[in-house]
């Protein structure tokens, strides 16, 4: 699903992995919102994920989750 928001930029729902996962990604976390601030690697495809917050998530290689992302237009 894609939508506009405010300011004008087009975003959707986009499924993340460790692999795919991009800063500025919003990420549903229980009722909290929670925007990608930085990324870390770790071994066998893992990532840790710092969000604006301050809070960290780290996330194994098959883990998929459902992001908001900017969309560019093509």
């Amino acid at each position: 699903m894609n939508a506009w928001a405010p300011g004008g930029a087009l975003v959707g729902s986009v499924e993340v992995t460790a692999a795919t996962v991009q800063r500025g990604d919003v990420i549903q976390l229980g009722d909290r919102a929670c925007r990608v601030r930085d990324l870390f690697q770790l071994p066998q495809g893992a990532e840790q994920l710092v969000f604006e917050s301050g809070e960290v998530l780290t996330i194994h290689a098959r883990t998929q989750l459902l992001a908001v992302r900017s969309l560019r237009r093509r």
